[in-house]
């Protein structure tokens, strides 16, 4: 797969606006960078090619290690450190660290990826988490939400693994593909994408091109 080149943010909310045609848009507003390059990682040195990307200001609290790194890159500490990796060195030209990534690098129109951390909601039934009918409520059934049998007693005398059962449900890293940059406001660092991004308001999110823009341009043409 494809590596791409992106931005830290932090998920602001969901708005909706108005398109060329008139129609509402639903949109996430995304606060993406301005990110500073803190390390650049390569092939050769560290066996990958990659970016180390910084994103919001830490004036205090910083520990002396991360102190003597920053100190020693010369970029002011920073209180989110992510890595974006790419595909081979030659993307790594014209990157040097202590460089500012903003929101400039996406254009509207263009297609991409957002990874985040979805909602937690503790820890759940079946019928919340996987959406199971459950028993009768009327007629005295006692059974409505409970799990029900899971599985013969005789053979094979076990529960087969992976069996949706109640659990922990949310909380876990989501990747949403191909969403479609609606408006790129550079002076307020934001960046608005149709459709929806899993997390709170808030939450931290990275924001890449898209990995899988050729499949993506192939369905568009098709479905035109």
């Amino acid at each position: 797969m494809a590596r791409k080149e992106g931005l830290i943010g932090r998920k602001v909310g969901m708005t909706q606006v108005f398109g060329d045609d008139g129609n509402h848009v639903p949109v996430t507003v995304i606060e993406a960078g301005p990110c500073t390059i803190v390390g650049i990682r390569t092939n050769d040195t560290h066996g990958y090619d990659a970016l180390q990307l910084g994103f919001g200001a830490k004036k205090k609290n910083v520990s002396k290690p991360a102190a003597g790194l920053f100190k020693k890159v010369n970029v002011a500490p920073m209180r989110v450190i992510r890595e974006i990796r790419l595909e081979k060195t030659e993307k790594l030209q014209g990157y040097q660290v202590g460089q500012s990534l903003t929101v400039a690098m996406f254009q509207p129109g263009e297609l991409v990826d957002v990874v985040s951390v979805s909602k937690g909601k503790g820890f759940q039934g079946g019928v919340k988490r996987y959406g199971w009918y459950g028993g009768d409520a009327t007629h005295g059934s006692m059974f409505h939400r409970a799990p029900g049998s899971i599985g013969a007693s005789s053979d094979p005398s076990r529960v087969w693994p992976g069996h949706h059962l109640p659990g922990r449900m949310g909380g876990e890293r989501r990747t949403v593909l191909n969403l479609s940059v609606v408006r790129v406001m550079a002076e307020q660092n934001l960046v608005l994408v149709r459709g929806a991004v899993p997390g709170a308001s808030g939450s931290l999110v990275m924001i890449r091109k898209s990995v899988k823009l050729k499949k993506a341009q192939q369905k568009a043409a098709e479905k035109k």
